[in-house]
């Protein structure tokens, strides 16, 4: 069995190094691009390792620094296995595809796959190739880990093309309960872009409060997608709603915020069709209150002059 705690026998002597200036550069240009912070930076905080930007380490010393400070770390074995497995990506990445240093590191200390290829999907995280971590990270055998910073990473650090089928293929995937305020306002903005009926339904997981402001923001969001609000705006009105529902948009959109959008009205139309019920008490007379007494004044004008020509 391979004791980690010596630093020879994790790391190689000979050879290429990543903690070099070069490839220490490197790294801190992705981690400014992810707003100073990295997955291993998280991982490292998560075993007790609070020191700034203790990765990168700096040339040989550092790395010695930093893997004593794993050893002396009050974590499993696995934990601080997973660490330095980390880190050998770094020589395998920088040595070619021949160089299986972490994989050795693996196979000699029985480190479990599931650690494995979670710090597989981080590390290529931290790299933005973000299809390749999809492919580790979306694994069944992971627990729901940084899965807040995973949804929030990949909605607002991919390419603006990708940026909603990852995302939302790692949230189909693992099904993850998220704790973060700004991963589940990323997560339903990028649902209701994407489908108005999947948007509904993740909405209804949730308490009556919160579920009635992401309601009205699946409202918003079909109100606001001017290129496509006849499609998207079909969709909302064909749904079945339950009554809290009906009664939210109805609300939203004759009192509420959406009665400022100019697709308010062309909503609200949609829905009384659908419905086959006269929603016009609610959304329809609220909505247009003044064309309605602009109409009413014409008409009167129109019966006056009618009874004028009459005598």
């Amino acid at each position: 069995m391979l004791d980690y705690t010596q630093f020879q026998a994790v790391f190689p002597i000979d050879g290429p190094k990543p903690y070099d200036q070069v490839g220490v550069k490197a790294i801190e240009t992705f981690r400014k691009t992810f707003d100073g912070v990295l997955f291993i930076d998280r991982v490292l905080r998560a075993l007790g390792i609070t020191e700034a930007k203790a990765y990168p380490p700096k040339g040989d010393n550092g790395l010695r620094h930093l893997h004593h400070q794993i050893c002396e770390s009050k974590v499993s074995p696995h934990h601080k296995l997973s660490i330095l497995y980390y880190l050998l990506l770094d020589y395998d990445d920088l040595r070619g595809a021949r160089s299986n240093l972490a994989e050795s590191l693996a196979e000699d200390s029985a480190l479990p796959s599931k650690y494995q290829i979670l710090m597989r999907g981080l590390w290529h995280l931290d790299r933005k190739e973000f299809k390749f971590a999809l492919e580790y990270l979306a694994h069944p055998s992971l627990p729901s880990e940084f899965a807040d910073e995973i949804i929030t990473t990949l909605i607002r650090h991919s390419p603006s093309s990708d940026e909603y089928p990852l995302a939302l293929a790692f949230y189909h995937t693992t099904q993850p309960i998220l704790r973060s305020p700004e991963s589940l306002d990323l997560l339903f903005s990028a649902l209701a872009r994407t489908s108005v009926a999947e948007a509904l339904h993740f909405s209804r997981r949730y308490p009556e409060h919160t579920r009635q402001q992401l309601f009205e923001r699946l409202v918003a969001s079909v109100l606001d997608y001017t290129e496509k609000v006849a499609q998207r705006g079909k969709e909302l009105a064909s749904l079945p709603l339950s009554g809290d529902e009906e009664k939210w948009l109805q609300e939203y959109l004759a009192v509420g915020e959406g009665k400022k959008s100019k697709n308010a009205r062309l909503v609200a139309q949609m829905r009384q069709i659908v419905t086959g019920r006269n929603v016009s008490h609610v959304a329809l007379s609220g909505l247009a209150l003044h064309e309605g007494a602009a109409g009413a004044g014409a008409g009167a004008g129109g019966r006056t002059a009618a009874a004028k020509a009459g005598r």
